[in-house]
């Protein structure tokens, strides 16, 4: 078994424990390996560990691997596109990437909806909540949920899934599972209200426990994954 494959398991058996410790069934948590930065061969170790949904945070190197493993004829992937999203990138994101998790504004919504080429099914949305009202983070506060949901539930190319958030680091358990309740409160309201909604992106290495204890649906790992990252290429 390969370092990442190993990795892979390793997560994997985390994100079960977790589950079960809280009441809930391992299969209703997703792993999401966050690629950035990691070439496609690494990407390649993953898949033929049995991981299949990958996220990026840079536009062109995600649809440069997107388009790697296409040429190689492998089908069953999945993209999300996790990274914050410029107006004259959207069209890369619509044309390739299955998910978009950074929608915060109707603007980028729209422009993802009239992109999304009418051959693809609709792209996959999740708004992102500000839940730690941090200055350098993008997102909406959730006072502003209702009504971009709204608008962006009614965009024929994308399809409303659900909310993604990073919360600010905190290594307290109770404060990390504090914000996640928020969230996941916020969550189940959604759903309510819109039937296709069913993801709450919430969760990273060190918040991973209390994020499924309070309902995440989707954590997003990559260094534990993938190593340590290398940011000179970027």
């Amino acid at each position: 078994m390969n370092d990442i494959a190993h990795n892979l398991a390793q997560v994997r058996d985390k994100i079960s424990a977790a589950a079960l410790r809280c009441g809930r069934a391992s299969e209703d948590v997703a792993l999401l390996a966050v690629s950035k930065t990691k070439p496609a061969s690494a990407v390649a170790e993953a898949i033929d560990a049995g991981q299949r949904a990958f996220g990026e945070n840079y536009v062109q190197e995600g649809v440069d691997k997107i388009r790697h493993f296409q040429a190689q004829g492998i089908t069953g992937l999945q993209w999300h596109f996790i990274g914050p999203l410029q107006s004259n990138k959207s069209r890369l994101v619509a044309e390739h990437f299955d998910w978009c998790h950074t929608v915060d504004r109707l603007r980028i919504a729209s422009r993802l909806s009239d992109q999304r080429p009418a051959e693809m099914p609709p792209l996959n949305i999740l708004i992102q909540i500000n839940i730690s009202d941090e200055e350098s983070k993008s997102g909406i506060p959730l006072a502003e949920l209702d009504a971009l949901a709204a608008q962006v539930a009614e965009l024929p190319g994308v399809c409303l899934r659900g909310l993604m958030a990073i919360p600010a680091p905190v290594s307290n358990y109770e404060r990390q599972f504090a914000v996640a309740r928020q969230m996941a409160v916020a969550f189940d309201a959604l759903k309510l209200r819109y039937p296709t909604v069913d993801t709450l992106s919430l969760g990273m290495s060190d918040d991973m426990e209390a994020a499924i204890a309070a309902g995440s649906t989707l954590v997003r790992i990559g260094t534990a994954i993938f190593g340590a990252r290398d940011y000179t290429k970027n």
